[in-house]
């Protein structure tokens, strides 16, 4: 199937575009093909289509010019093919207050478009994703454990959050593809240490593993190989705040070295450092860096969740 084709299909199927219907594409240079293609198909869909290319943003998190910001909360629907994250952004937040629709797609490939985690039964992935997400809400710690390192973090009285890939209604958002369940830490709640040994925001795909260590809440030391590179985790106590855990619930997905897939990866478990006001935290950072953990375990309350990577869970009747 050629990119439009495939877009089409996202457009319809994920965000439910109806003609008319005003459909803004945020791109950058980087990624201005696939934003293109994004273009095309909502005009061919009888959208008023809207294409907004800007400059490479610097890191995951940093927000759009004002110019975009504005246009995203004007917007209907809002497709974000970008190099950089803008999920965590002011300005994504205001356009989903706003009732907009929005998919943010950070450091798309073409090649997702047609394959991994976008040929998913989406059906199945709400369901598990539901299922995680009230585990997550119910919680009131998690405890992940990894190769005899451990890391503890308080969730009390912080709610998951579903990403399904499917957002249909006013003001519903989230990342294309998707398919995790994720929640805002408290800020000062979590210590422990933990190896990440999947991939990292900034990085890619690892072939040597990063340890972290996390006081109050804080990250306070990073080593291993490229760690030199993520020295803006540690500019200030709001980068280096642990604001998120996030679970992966899609089969399909693939670890690739893109976090967009990677954090969907069905079984993992992605801790992030810095931005998490835009799920139910309090820290608005420079940043939003996710790290994957490869066949953690994972216990909420003390209850076995995830072991090795596999579910321990009685799984609901419409999921895998």
């Amino acid at each position: 199937m050629d990119i439009v084709s495939c877009a089409k299909n996202i457009l319809t199927g994920c965000m439910d575009v109806k003609p008319e219907e005003n459909v803004l594409i945020v791109t950058d240079d980087n990624k201005l093909a696939i934003g293109q293609a994004f273009y095309e198909a909502a005009k061919e869909l009888g959208c008023e289509a809207l294409l907004m290319t800007m400059k490479e943003r610097n890191y995951s998190g940093q927000e759009p010019p004002g110019p975009v910001a504005d246009a995203m909360q004007n917007a209907d629907v809002v497709l974000c093919p970008t190099a950089k994250s803008l999920t965590h952004t002011n300005a994504k937040i205001a356009a989903a207050k706003n009732g907009a629709r929005i998919g943010t797609m950070p450091n798309i490939a073409e090649e997702m478009l047609s394959s991994g985690a976008m040929t998913a039964d989406y059906a199945c992935v709400e369901a598990l994703t539901g299922q995680v997400t009230k585990l997550l809400t119910d919680a009131k710690t998690a405890r992940i454990e990894k190769d005899g390192y451990v890391l503890t973090i308080d969730l009390e009285g912080r709610k998951g959050v579903p990403s399904t890939g499917v957002y249909r209604t006013k003001g519903a958002a989230g990342n294309l593809p998707s398919g995790e369940a994720y929640i805002a830490p408290l800020e000062d709640g979590s210590n422990g240490e933990m190896k990440i040994d999947g991939s990292m925001v900034g990085l890619g795909k690892l072939d040597e593993p990063l340890y972290v260590k996390v006081e109050n809440g804080k990250l306070k030391k990073i080593r291993g190989k490229r760690s030199e590179e993520l020295s803006v985790l540690l500019a200030n106590e709001r980068n280096a705040t642990l604001g998120e855990l996030g679970i992966g619930t899609k089969e399909k997905a693939v670890l690739c070295g893109i976090i967009l897939e990677d954090e969907k990866v069905y079984g993992t478990v992605h801790i992030a450092f810095g931005t998490n006001v835009s799920f139910g935290g309090t820290v608005k950072a420079d940043c939003h860096m996710d790290g994957i953990i490869l066949k953690p375990d994972l216990y909420l309350d003390d209850q076995l969740i995830i072991k090795a990577g596999e579910f321990q869970i009685e799984l609901s009747a419409q999921s895998y």
